[in-house]
């Protein structure tokens, strides 16, 4: 079970960060395109997301136990791509940021594991005062404790 690489979009769809943690998973691509790769998955999330079943227009308007209408979830898109080799896992923020984690097919529990990635950059980018938003992250702490963290399921 292997966590391959990490890749995040800002909500614009350009990249912000990529991770390779284990070399002989993934062909080796250079940083361009790492951009071509964020700015197409950007794409195809946006399009996949609108491809949304309609739902009964009655079940919309429907009002709560308090009275108060209540709010649709928001489209998700493409969540999970998986081929023979690898499995692409994304995890979409509120705020549109993507995280896209590429691991083995048959590694366990990649939502818990994206999850714990996203509270780590909340706590080491997010929380950092020298951050800008949609920006590169040039975070040394984010890197150790992400490498860290990586390191710990790929041993197992």
């Amino acid at each position: 079970m292997t966590v391959f690489a990490l890749i995040i979009i800002n909500k614009a769809g350009g990249l912000i960060y990529n991770k390779t943690f284990y070399e002989a998973g993934l062909n080796k691509i250079s940083t361009n395109d790492y951009l071509v790769l964020a700015g197409t998955f950007h794409g195809v999330h946006a399009i996949t997301s609108r491809l949304n079943p309609v739902k009964n227009p009655a079940n919309r308007a429907s009002a709560s136990a308090g009275g108060m209408l209540t709010r649709p979830d928001p489209p998700s898109g493409l969540e999970v791509l998986e081929s023979e080799n690898f499995r692409l896992q994304c995890f979409t923020t509120l705020t549109g940021v993507k995280f896209l984690l590429f691991t083995d097919t048959t590694q366990a529990n990649v939502d818990q594991t994206i999850r714990r990635v996203y509270d780590m950059y909340s706590d080491y980018v997010m929380k950092n005062p020298f951050y800008q938003l949609e920006m590169p992250i040039r975070c040394d702490m984010y890197d150790r404790k992400l490498l860290s963290y990586i390191r710990e399921i790929n041993n197992r």
